[in-house]
């Protein structure tokens, strides 16, 4: 790997739109986390895992925070606090978010609902697996300055040690290139199987009276199962196209539309999470509104099933979820 670049100044111009960043996702995330305290009803199990989600989209926000608000010139003990948070977090991050598409596909795709064993087991591997790579990092001394070069003025894995690479690797970039290519093979495979079940349903079920209403869902689901890969991709890429150029040792590091772009996209999961799962969710909206306005719940019909109940689970139309 050739010598490290000279450090990338980040003036106040540029942290200012990240700071801002970081501050909506927090409040996204917080939002996501009050959803669920909130309105029980709507605990379903992939928001359950959405929850954990928010929690580690939550402190990433607030680490980078503060570490683009420290905007650091050398290691110190609270960088390396901060850059051990952050690993941790963001690490996490990428865990939740694989785990959330392997739980819809194999509740969606493969109709075998996820037990408790499973459950544990994206327990253990999103929190366990980053917990133990940013201790180890940590114990030996990888963790401190990076010249933001690979950041944008908080701390990661300091380019000063010889074998940045490989922690750079396992202190977030291997599992974020590892998430570029599972989340979308999981999501086609998703709206594919969602799609043949549209197909079964025009063809044998064609004179139930709810075909029509599924259609507007159905296409709803559709995009945002398309958008929520498309959305991981364009916020994350940018630091992955600074680091290769890192290792490229390309002055085209220090690009300040570049250097935004980075901050914006690693800082900004946990808002972009919100206006999925919160701002463009039925259910969520109605009884944010609601609450908002200090009018009433929305009213029932049958057993549970309001007008924004029936897209709460992730917004996967009910109806499509078995095999046919």
């Amino acid at each position: 790997m050739p010598s490290p670049l000279p450090p990338t100044r980040v003036p106040l111009a540029e942290r200012v739109p990240v700071l801002l960043s970081c501050a909506l996702s927090c409040a996204g995330s917080a939002l996501l986390l009050c959803s669920q305290a909130l309105w029980p009803e709507l605990r379903t199990r992939p928001r359950q895992l959405l929850l954990h989600l928010s929690l580690a989209d939550l402190l990433s926000a607030l680490s980078y925070f503060y570490g683009v608000l420290r905007d650091f010139q050398g290691t110190s003990w609270d960088c390396v606090l901060q850059g051990a948070l952050s690993t941790f977090a963001n690490t996490s991050s990428f865990f939740w978010t694989m785990a959330i598409a392997l739980y819809l596909y194999l509740s969606i795709v493969r109709a075998s609902p996820a037990g408790q064993g499973l459950l544990w087991g994206f327990h253990a591997v999103s929190w366990g697996v980053p917990l133990a790579i940013t201790v180890a990092a940590v114990a030996l001394r990888k963790i401190g300055y990076d010249a933001s070069n690979v950041s944008v003025g908080w701390c990661w894995v300091n380019l000063d040690a010889e074998d940045r690479l490989l922690w750079m690797l396992l202190a977030g970039k291997l599992w974020e290139i590892l998430a570029y290519v599972t989340l979308p093979v999981l999501y086609l495979l998703i709206r594919k199987h969602i799609n043949r079940a549209h197909a079964a349903l025009s063809e044998y079920r064609p004179i139930l009276p709810a075909a029509p209403a599924l259609r507007p869902r159905a296409s709803l689901a559709d995009k945002k199962l398309i958008l929520i890969p498309l959305i991981f991709i364009f916020l994350r890429i940018w630091s992955t196209v600074r680091f290769v150029l890192t290792l490229c040792d390309s002055p085209a590091v220090q690009n300040p539309v570049l250097v935004v772009l980075h901050g914006i996209g690693n800082t900004f999961q946990g808002g972009a999470n919100c206006i999925l799962f919160v701002l463009c969710t039925r259910a969520v909206r109605a009884r944010l509104l609601a609450l908002l306005c200090c009018s009433p719940r929305p009213q029932t019909r049958g057993d549970g099933d309001s007008d924004g109940d029936k897209d709460k689970d992730l917004d996967v139309p009910k109806p499509l979820l078995p095999s046919t």
